[in-house]
């Protein structure tokens, strides 16, 4: 620690976004960056814990303390050579991480925790602009092929993994584009493609085989990809997404959060999508269901689209604004959170259950709502009830934004007979092993939907299975 009093005379300063009147305009990234001196300064804040909790709240165990001290010495090269020994992809999750580093840090009882994300953003975006960020292609190959399906952050951070360790690997995918929901799901004005884009690039230079377009189970069998490959990660994600099955739903102008994401990605990408096909919020009244962070992108994206109106409702109660009790720190708080998409102009409200949509000539004009109620039992549990207080939200669009159930089931795990829980995510054994000899499987597709960083630290673990597999059955 080299300004061990920094906490004390240094405040915490974010970079903070992009003017308001002026980033509603595009879908450039909205955050800000400061600048190198003021970044060293933000990063002296750290006090290097006896109890880095911190480390002990990141998926991917970060040693925060080590490479925060190098950023403040201005050592920026090993910063990012001790970042990147646990971080696939800092650029990403110093970008889009909900930063549970943040809040377990011992400052946040003080409401001021160290830039933890930001200061890793930094670190990430020096390594590749002073070059040092750069393909570093294996001395030695095992003559192993795996295959890896699925190419979001599970995926790639293990053919990353797989990839430094000697291994040829095969990574299929879908969708015309790599990345999964780094590259389709999330908007430009989080992670700008071109930030995916350049570690993908960078991975194929180190020997990554990219096959975009190919769908597992469709265009190539799985059973195949056995028969051509020493193993298998299945890292496919969890694509089916958490309907609402109410009065109504068949109505045009209803979506799932994703249809209007992806499509305006592959528009932004510069594919022509006809007319007739378009989701557009252009002109129209907007109701998100659902409260998360998929839910706030729709709302930054309809906005940019030139929603005359966005509401975003939630059917759980509003969390507390600064402090919860039943998250107290070091745990991931569950406080109310405001999004840059939030402060862009969008009315949020909780307590509210969608009972059925209305519609005139096949098309949606509104969601009919019903206001409830919670009580939490002896056991902590929130127990709902209704009140039976209705009352009608005009909506030309409706985007549904509740989640996601469980992996796509028809092609991978039915064609492989995958063994799944009860939650039909995929089960794996301690080693990250399927049910099925020589497969693997990591990220949502077996934890359930969860975070990008907790993806990349899945599928980590699956390569380090791999891995001790094949050099087992040399």
């Amino acid at each position: 620690m080299g300004n061990p009093k920094a906490f004390l005379t240094i405040r915490r300063r974010e970079a903070g976004y992009r003017p308001l009147d002026e980033r509603i305009h595009d879908f450039a990234e909205v955050e800000r960056v400061l600048g190198t001196e003021e970044r060293r300064l933000q990063a002296s804040r750290c006090m290097d814990c006896g109890v880095p909790f911190c480390h002990w709240a990141c998926p991917v165990g970060n040693r925060q303390s080590e490479w925060q001290d190098y950023a403040y010495h201005g050592r920026w090269k090993e910063a990012y050579e001790v970042l990147t020994q646990t971080c696939d992809f800092p650029e990403f999750t110093g970008r889009v991480c909900p930063a549970l580093c943040e809040k377990s840090c011992v400052l946040k009882q003080y409401g001021e925790p160290v830039t933890i994300r930001e200061n890793e953003a930094a670190i990430a975006e020096m390594a590749f602009s002073e070059g040092y960020a750069s393909p570093r292609v294996p001395m030695h190959r095992t003559g192993k092929r795996v295959a890896v399906i699925g190419s979001g952050p599970a995926g790639l951070a293990a053919a990353n993994q797989l990839n430094q360790r000697g291994h040829y690997v095969t990574v299929f995918e879908k969708d015309p584009y790599i990345g999964g929901l780094l590259r389709l799901g999330i908007p430009d004005f989080k992670l700008s493609k071109r930030i995916v884009q350049r570690r993908v690039d960078m991975m194929a230079a180190e020997g990554v085989e990219f096959r975009p377009g190919t769908w597992v189970g469709k265009d190539i069998s799985a059973k195949r990809l056995l028969e051509d490959f020493d193993a298998l990660c299945v890292t496919i994600g969890s694509g089916v997404p958490r309907d609402l099955n109410v009065e109504g739903r068949e109505l045009k102008g209803i979506y799932f959060a994703l249809d209007l994401l992806k499509q305006q990605n592959r528009v932004l990408a510069g594919e022509d999508i006809p007319s007739e096909k378009r989701i557009s919020a252009k002109g129209k009244k907007v109701l998100v269901i659902g409260g998360g962070d998929t839910g706030s992108d729709c709302v930054g994206t309809s906005i940019r689209q030139g929603a005359v109106s966005v509401m975003q409702i939630e059917i759980m109660p509003q969390p507390p604004k600064d402090y919860n009790p039943q998250t107290p720190w070091p745990m991931y708080p569950n406080v109310l959170k405001t999004s840059s998409s939030h402060e862009e102009g969008c009315e949020r409200r909780w307590n509210l259950d969608t009972v059925r949509f209305i519609g005139k000539d096949g098309v949606v004009t509104g969601a009919e709502v019903e206001v409830v109620e919670w009580d939490r039992s002896a056991d902590g549990r929130l127990n709902m009830k209704r009140t039976g207080k209705t009352e009608v939200i005009e909506a030309d669009l409706v985007l549904l934004s509740m989640g996601f159930v469980h992996p796509v089931s028809d092609d991978v795990v039915a064609e492989l007979g995958l063994a799944v829980n009860e939650r039909r995510n995929i089960l794996t054994d301690n080693h990250m092993g399927c049910s099925c000899g020589k497969v693997y499987a990591a990220g949502d597709a077996v934890q359930g939907a969860s975070l990008v960083v907790r993806a990349i630290a899945s599928g980590r673990m699956a390569a380090e299975n791999i891995d001790i597999a094949l050099r087992r059955n040399k």
